[in-house]
């Protein structure tokens, strides 16, 4: 079953080139920028810019494979909607699953990540408070979440931008230090990458919200290249910056990355508002994941492989209600109650697994469906196995296991449906 049915409701095309593109920002240009750099350079120590370079390059694959996949299936749900029209229902299912599971414990992670920003006393409390906010604001349309999602691009940016100056015309910085040492290893080098490979993943979130966009054949091919440009260039900028000041090794065995970066260069009086960038960003992540998930969990909902009560459509706000007040109760819930910060290695691989499928169904549109060529989805498929396997083993085995679960409970419900046929 596909398509939406009568009654259920659309969507409304409500955002226009410059929408998507700050959509894509405030999805790539968060938390991750603030911690990600220094378990990169554990991997790899200053082969981490190969790290950010290969990570760079697998996302373009998969940014214009789903552009081309958005553009030829302009609704909500992602690659679930692309891997159930060109690879069959199962491997739609799939990478549905493993996003709305992975992304939601990743939702309940920002949440507390911003939590221990604000208030670390009470950071579980706060994390329920941002995601009771950010759900209503989500709830209340489209045009406000643009709106504050602008505003925490602004706010994030110039704090990056705060870091990369003071390091940069500091005294401590030394471009010997970027130079690759034999700490890089290609095994290094592919553990980085695969770390570093989630900055760039918000993306996606301009293809989930494909029912959303005005003229999206046209729109969403321009969108996701701009906001990928638009974000290495903040990451390239920010890595060399920091590693300048820091070295490779002093990098890896940092906890707050670029704060230290700050001190480092002579001006510890910009750490705390390192810290609040770090906060903003936190909060721009987890509103774009919710809106992510929730759309995806609208798509699966339309199809029934969850409740069929979560495809509504808020008859005012022409959004997934339903599904957003859901996906946040959810993570309130997780928030209050786990911290989950350490514990969705899972999310990662899935991530990958999920943009593996989005390429492997861009290989079977024609030329006269916008194929993109060949080597890219090519490549992107084989770039984001290889970065799936390069990642911790228990990440891998976590991820795995996630996916045959939803796997299993895909099976059991087919066997149900068959019997009671």
């Amino acid at each position: 079953m596909t398509g939406t049915s009568a009654g259920q409701g659309r969507l409304e095309r409500r955002l226009g080139l410059t929408d998507a593109v700050v959509i894509g920002l405030g999805s790539m240009i968060g938390a991750g920028v603030f911690a990600a750099f220094a378990p990169a350079a554990r991997a790899a120590g200053s082969g981490l810019l190969l790290g950010l370079g290969l990570a760079a390059l697998v996302a373009y694959c998969n940014a214009t494979s789903s552009a081309r996949l958005a553009a030829r299936y302009p609704t909500s749900g992602g690659t679930y909607v692309y891997g159930r029209e060109r690879l069959g229902d199962f491997w739609g299912y799939l990478a549905g699953w493993g996003f709305v599971v992975g992304k939601t414990a990743s939702c309940a992670a920002m949440a507390l990540t911003a939590g221990s920003y604000l208030w670390p006393e009470h950071a579980h409390a706060v994390a329920v408070a941002v995601v009771v906010a950010l759900t209503a604001v989500n709830y209340a349309g489209m045009r406000k979440t643009v709106w504050l999602t602008r505003g925490i691009v602004v706010v994030v940016v110039a704090v990056l931008a705060a870091v990369v100056v003071a390091c940069l015309t500091s005294g401590a910085a030394d471009a010997a230090r970027l130079g690759v040492t034999s700490q890089a290893t290609v095994g290094g080098v592919l553990e980085a990458a695969g770390l570093l490979f989630f900055a760039f993943a918000g993306y996606a979130r301009i293809a989930t919200l494909g029912e959303e966009v005005r003229d999206p054949a046209r729109t969403i091919p321009r969108a996701i290249p701009l906001a990928l440009g638009l974000t290495l260039v903040v990451y390239v900028g920010v890595a060399v910056a920091v590693l300048a000041v820091l070295g490779g090794t002093r990098l890896g065995l940092a906890t707050a990355p670029l704060a230290e970066a700050v001190r480092a260069a002579g001006l510890p009086a910009l750490a705390p508002v390192v810290g609040v960038g770090a906060a903003v960003a936190a909060t721009g992540s987890l509103l774009a994941l919710i809106l992510g998930v929730s759309r995806t969990t609208l798509a699966m909902a339309r199809d029934r492989h969850l409740p069929h009560v979560l495809a509504a459509v808020h008859p005012r706000f022409n959004v997934p209600h339903r599904a957003e007040l859901v996906v946040g109760a959810v993570v309130a819930v997780l928030a209050a109650t786990a911290d989950l910060r350490g514990a969705i290695g899972f999310s990662s691989f899935g991530v990958l697994v999920y943009y593996a499928i989005a390429n492997a169904s861009a290989w079977t549109l024609t030329r006269a469906e916008g194929r993109p060529a060949r080597p890219i989805p090519a490549l992107g498929l084989a770039g984001c196995l290889v970065l799936a396997f390069a990642l911790p083993l228990s990440s891998v085995i976590a991820g795995a296991a996630v996916l045959a679960a939803g796997a299993a409970a895909y099976g059991l419900r087919r066997a149900i449906t068959t019997l009671s046929a």
